[in-house]
């Protein structure tokens, strides 16, 4: 949980700097390991409020596969050491399915609200909730690609963290940040010579 709660708050922190790597490269200017570590700090109250908004799905999310353990395990939760016995047990095969279909549901409404938010609050300095309603209408406007998208990532990130301590992280964030910028802007239609017109 405590390593979750970190990917959670320094993950958009950290994601923001790899896209202005991206940025920075788009523009034709050698990007600096400074810039892109304190990138975020004139975008604080966007990020903050972006933050906010994925906290409370991700509570939500918890709280759904709490709702769902108890649905199906009437006499009780299981106890950490039996709880992947109980989910690779063939015949809990009902609770793997509503807990994959809650689960992919919160999943995928993270996705919506943060697949290019983050990428867009520094880009265009906007504020958390236009650049979450633009977020969610790239998914209704390109289902089929982003769903690919997120599919790439979710396969990516987890077999990175199958080396320890998930250093795995430390090739494929990079790569995943400098691509989602550009995926960004394919999916987003602005440019910079054009914010003044």
């Amino acid at each position: 949980m405590s390593i979750a709660s970190g990917c959670l708050l320094l993950g958009p922190f950290l994601a923001m700097g790899l896209y202005e790597v991206g940025r920075q490269r788009e523009l034709g200017t050698n990007p600096r390991l400074r810039d892109s570590l304190t990138c975020w700090k004139s975008h604080i109250r966007s990020m903050g409020l972006l933050l906010l908004v994925i906290t409370v799905l991700e509570l939500l999310w918890g709280r759904a596969s709490l709702l769902v353990f108890a649905v199906f395990f009437n006499t009780g939760m299981p106890s950490t050491s039996s709880v992947m016995q109980a989910v690779f047990n063939p015949e809990n095969w009902e609770f793997v399915v509503a807990y994959a279909i809650v689960g992919s549901a919160f999943a995928v409404g993270v996705f919506s609200v943060a697949v290019v938010s983050i990428p867009m609050i520094l880009d265009r300095d906007t504020d958390a909730i236009s650049a979450a309603i633009t977020s969610i209408e790239v998914i209704f406007h390109n289902t089929g690609v982003m769903l690919l998208w997120g599919i790439l990532i979710t396969a990516i990130v987890m077999v990175s963290l199958l080396l320890p301590w998930g250093l795995g992280l430390l090739v494929t964030g990079p790569i995943l940040g400098y691509a989602s910028w550009h995926a960004y802007r394919g999916a987003v239609d602005w440019h910079p010579e054009s914010a003044n017109d």
